[in-house]
């Protein structure tokens, strides 16, 4: 019997825990990995190269709509389910835009959560398609954005660039190491395809932002 990998991403050990029991029930089923933060769950989603990532959308420090993002980015064949406590119109638009291939709430039955991971492990959607169909025509109509590549994270640390700040002073409005404010801005100026932090000034000028 072929195995579906599954990492889980939760800020709740409990919840984790609780989702890690259900499915390692099933013997078709394996959990390789697990984080409570979305910083650890994309230092570790690469190393155990999972089939299905079950990702919580709202984390202490981000969303797993960012993390789903990412994730599809890097990794295009793993398959992700947004967990959330909420119904939330927005939230299933941004993660149909992630690329998610399923959005579920935590008050879903074991069953059926067992049900969708393997629905989604097989290439399956659990969008309904007119959702699906609704959400492309308002993407169709949205407005393009120059930094729709952006994470909310790199998104802050781009309104520090425009204003010309250095990594120090970055790093100090917002709270990080200065290496990781390194890490970010080289990240910045390959999504937006600049070579040089000083062009970023430029770039926001020409865009309005």
């Amino acid at each position: 019997m072929e195995t579906t990998r599954i990492f889980l991403l939760d800020d709740h050990e409990v919840v984790r825990r609780g989702i890690r029991d259900l499915l390692e029930d099933e013997p078709d089923l394996t959990v390789v990995g697990e984080a409570g933060t979305a910083a650890d769950a994309l230092a570790r989603v690469p190393a155990v190269a999972p089939d299905v990532a079950v990702l919580d959308a709202r984390l202490p420090d981000g969303s797993g709509i960012e993390v789903c993002r990412e994730i599809r980015r890097r990794q295009p064949d793993v398959a992700v389910l947004i967990l959330t406590s909420y119904e939330d119109d927005d939230a299933l638009f941004e993660a149909i835009s992630a690329g998610a291939a399923g959005f579920l709430l935590k008050q879903v039955r074991g069953t059926d959560l067992i049900d969708a991971v393997r629905r989604v492990a097989a290439g399956q959607s659990l969008l309904d398609p007119a959702v699906t169909h609704a959400v492309l025509e308002r993407l169709r109509a949205k407005p393009q954005d120059p930094l729709s590549e952006l994470s909310d994270q790199e998104r802050r640390v781009f309104v520090h660039l425009r204003e010309g700040s250095s990594n120090r002073e970055i790093a100090e409005a917002m709270v990080l190491s200065e290496k990781t404010v390194k890490n970010y801005v080289s990240t910045i100026l390959a999504k937006l395809g600049l070579e040089r932090r000083a062009q970023v000034v430029v770039f926001a000028q020409q865009h309005g932002i």
